[in-house]
C-alpha cells in the first residue's frame, strides 16, 4: 500500500495539473488504495493506509480542493462530491500517533468547513448530490462528536438552514436522526451546549416550516433526544416555552399525532415536575412565614385576621394576573412568530412571481440589486452603530482626560504651594531690638532708596476718589463728543439741503427758456431767495446797464472795465457766488 500513497503523493505534487485534474486524480487513487486496503483480512491494515494518507499530506490536498471556489471546479460537482466522500472516510479510523492533538484542533475542524461551504454550493444544484455530502458529513460526525458544535454554528450550515426548499431541512434533520441513531454514546457525549444547539434546530424546523415530513422527522429526533437523555433533555426543554402549544395547535392531523402526544407529554411531565417541587418549596416557605406572622400578632387577633385576609386576596390576585400576563405573553410570542412565518412565506412567494414575470436576462441584474440594497442596509446599520459606539468612547475618554487634568492641577498646585512654603524665608526679630538708632546720613540714604524704587516701579491702586474723578472726566469727554457728532449731523444735512436747491436750480437754469418768450411769472421762478444772492446779482446787474450805456470811446482807454463775456471773468464770479451763477450770451 505504501508505493501507491508515495505514487499518489507524487503526482499531486505536478504544479501543471488543473484542479479538474487532480480531483479526478484524487478520486482514482483514493478509491483504489481503499478498496485494495478493504480486500485485506486484517482491519488493522486499512487504519494504517488511512493514517499514512493523512501523514504524507494527501487528506491536506483533498481539503484544499474541496475548499476551492465554486468557479475554479468548472461545474464538476460530481467527482467534488465523491471526493468530499472519500474524504470523510480516511478521516474515520485514522490514528495520527505524536499528531493526535493537530488532528483533532486542527484538521478536522477544517475538513467539516469544506465539506459544509461544498454542500452549501450544492444545495441549489443536485439533490442527490447533496444527500451525498450530508451523509459523509454525517459519516464524520459518528466518529467525532466534537464536531457537532462546529457544525451547529457555522456559516455555511445556517446559509442550508435559510434554504426554502423543504427537501434540503428534511435531509439535514434526517442526517442528525441517522447520526443518533447509528451512534448510541452520541448524544451522551455531548455538552449541554451542543445539545441545546441541536434542540434548537428541531425546534426552530417545527416553528418554521410547514411540511408534514419535515415536522414529522424534527418531532422523531426531539423523541430520540429525549430516549437517551431523558432528564437532561428536559431541563433544556425550559427554554422553549410555548413548544406543546406549538405541537398541538400546529401539528396534529398530519399523521404522526401518536409521536406528536407522547412528545407533549413529555414535555408536560418536566413541567409538571417542576412545577411540583416549586409548589413544595413555596408551600414551606408560606407555612413558615405564615407562623411567624401570627406568633408576633397574637395579641392583636381582630387587625391580625384582617391583614392575612387582605394579603391572601392580593396574592391570588398577583397570582392571577401573573399567569394572565404569562399566557398573553406566550399567545404573542405565538402570534409574532406565525406572523412572521406567513410575512416571510408571502415575501418569498411574491418573489418568485417576480422572478417568474421578469425576463431572463434581467434576473441576474434584479438579484444583484436586492443584494446591493440589503448590502447598503446593513451597512448602514453597521455604520450607525460603530458611530454611536465611537461617540460614547469618545466621551468617556473625554471626561476621563478632564478628570485626569483635574486631579494632576491640583497635583501641581500642591507641590507649588508647599516649594513656596518651604522658600519662605524663617521670620526674623524687628530690626530696632538691638539697635540704638539711625544716623541722619542712613536715614536719607534710605529714603532716597524708597523714592526710587517708588518710580521705578509704581503703585497699580488706585483710590475711590481718582476712580470718580476719572469717570466723570470720561462721562464728560463722550457727551462732549456725542454733542460735535450732533452738530456734524445737522450741519452734514444742511450742507445736503443746500446742494440738492442747488442742483435743482442749476437744472432750472439749463433747461430755460429764451428771453424773448419768458414771462414775468417764469422770471419770478428764477429769483433766488438768499440775500446776498439778490444783492450781487443787483449790483452785477447795474453793472453791466451802465458798461453797455458809456459811450465807446470812453471804453477805449478804460482798463479798469472788465469784460463780462470773458471766460476767466465768468469763472472769478462763479468762485465768488459759489457756483450758483450761470453766464450767458
Amino acid at each position: 500500500m505504501e508505493p501507491l500513497v508515495s505514487e499518489l503523493k507524487r503526482q499531486l505534487e505536478d504544479e501543471n495539473l488543473s484542479p479538474e485534474q487532480k480531483v479526478k486524480l484524487l478520486n482514482d487513487g483514493l478509491n483504489k488504495t481503499l478498496n485494495m486496503a478493504a480486500v485485506q483480512m486484517s482491519s488493522s491494515v486499512l487504519i494504517r493506509v488511512k493514517s499514512q494518507l493523512y501523514l504524507s499530506g494527501i487528506l491536506r490536498h483533498c481539503v484544499l480542493l474541496l475548499s476551492l471556489d465554486a468557479r475554479r471546479l468548472q461545474g464538476n460537482w460530481s467527482a467534488a462530491a465523491t471526493l468530499a466522500q472519500l474524504t470523510s472516510s480516511c478521516c474515520v479510523g485514522v490514528e495520527p500517533g505524536e499528531h493526535s492533538e493537530a488532528f483533532h484542533r486542527l484538521f478536522l475542524p477544517s475538513v467539516m468547513d469544506a465539506l459544509l461551504s461544498l454542500a452549501s454550493q450544492l444545495m441549489r444544484r443536485s439533490e442527490s448530490l447533496f444527500r451525498k455530502l450530508m451523509d459523509a458529513v454525517g459519516w464524520l460526525l459518528r466518529a467525532h462528536t466534537q464536531l457537532t458544535t462546529q457544525v451547529l454554528s457555522s456559516v455555511h450550515y445556517e446559509h442550508i438552514q435559510m434554504c426554502d426548499d423543504a427537501a434540503m431541512s428534511l435531509l439535514c434533520v434526517q442526517m442528525w436522526s441517522q447520526t443518533c441513531t447509528a451512534s448510541s454514546d452520541f448524544l451522551s457525549g455531548l455538552s449541554d451546549d451542543s445539545a441545546l444547539l441541536l434542540l434548537n434546530e428541531a425546534v426552530g424546523q417545527l416553528a418554521v416550516s410547514n411540511e408534514p415530513a419535515v415536522g414529522g422527522a424534527s418531532i422523531g429526533l426531539i423523541l430520540l433526544m429525549a430516549s437517551q437523555m431523558e432528564r437532561r433533555l428536559q431541563l433544556l426543554l425550559r427554554s422553549f416555552r410555548g413548544l406543546d402549544s406549538l405541537l398541538d395547535k400546529d401539528w396534529r392531523g398530519w399523521g404522526f399525532d401518536e409521536d406528536v402526544d407522547q412528545l407533549i407529554a413529555f414535555i408536560q411531565s418536566g413541567k409538571s415536575t417542576t412545577c411540583t417541587e416549586r409548589v413544595r418549596a413555596a408551600c414551606v416557605i408560606q407555612a413558615a412565614w405564615r407562623s411567624f406572622q401570627t406568633r408576633r400578632r397574637v395579641k392583636s387577633l381582630n387587625r391580625a385576621v384582617s391583614t392575612l385576609q387582605k394579603r391572601y386576596r392580593a396574592r391570588r390576585r398577583q397570582q392571577q394576573q401573573r399567569k394572565e400576563a404569562q399566557h398573553w405573553e406566550e399567545e404573542l410570542k405565538y402570534q409574532v412568530c406565525v406572523r412572521r412565518q406567513q410575512a416571510r412565506r408571502e415575501f418569498h412567494q411574491k418573489q418568485r412571481q417576480l422572478l417568474q414575470l421578469l425576463p431572463p436576462d434581467q434576473v441576474q441584474s434584479y438579484l444583484q440589486e436586492c443584494e446591493r440594497r440589503a448590502a447598503v442596509l446593513i451597512q448602514s446599520v453597521w455604520r450607525g452603530f460603530r458611530e454611536r459606539q465611537r461617540y460614547n468612547s469618545t466621551h468617556r475618554h473625554t471626561l476621563r482626560d478632564t478628570h485626569t487634568k483635574q486631579q494632576a492641577a491640583r497635583t501641581l498646585q500642591r507641590a507649588v504651594r508647599r516649594f513656596l512654603q518651604k522658600r519662605k524665608p524663617p521670620p526674623t526679630s524687628f530690626f530696632w531690638i538691638g539697635q540704638n538708632g539711625l544716623t541722619d546720613s542712613r536715614r536719607v540714604e534710605l529714603k532716597r532708596q524708597v523714592e526710587e524704587y517708588i518710580a521705578v516701579h509704581p503703585s497699580s491702586y488706585v483710590c475711590r476718589q481718582d476712580c470718580e474723578r476719572l469717570h466723570e472726566e470720561v462721562q464728560l469727554l463722550l457727551l462732549s463728543e456725542l454733542q460735535r457728532g450732533e452738530q456734524q449731523r445737522r450741519e452734514e444735512q444742511r450742507r445736503e439741503a443746500l446742494l440738492a436747491h442747488t442742483h435743482t436750480q442749476l437744472e432750472l437754469l439749463r433747461d430755460a427758456p429764451p428771453l424773448c418768450v419768458v414771462t414775468a411769472t417764469d422770471a419770478e421762478s428764477f429769483l433766488s431767495p438768499s440775500g446776498p444772492v439778490c444783492a450781487r446779482a443787483r449790483d452785477a446787474h447795474n453793472a453791466m446797464l451802465q458798461a453797455s450805456r458809456l459811450p465807446w470811446w470812453k471804453t477805449l482807454g478804460d482798463m479798469d472795465i472788465v469784460d463780462t463775456s470773458d471766460p476767466a471773468h465768468l469763472q472769478e464770479l462763479e468762485v465768488e457766488l459759489g457756483g450758483l451763477y450761470v453766464g450767458g450770451s
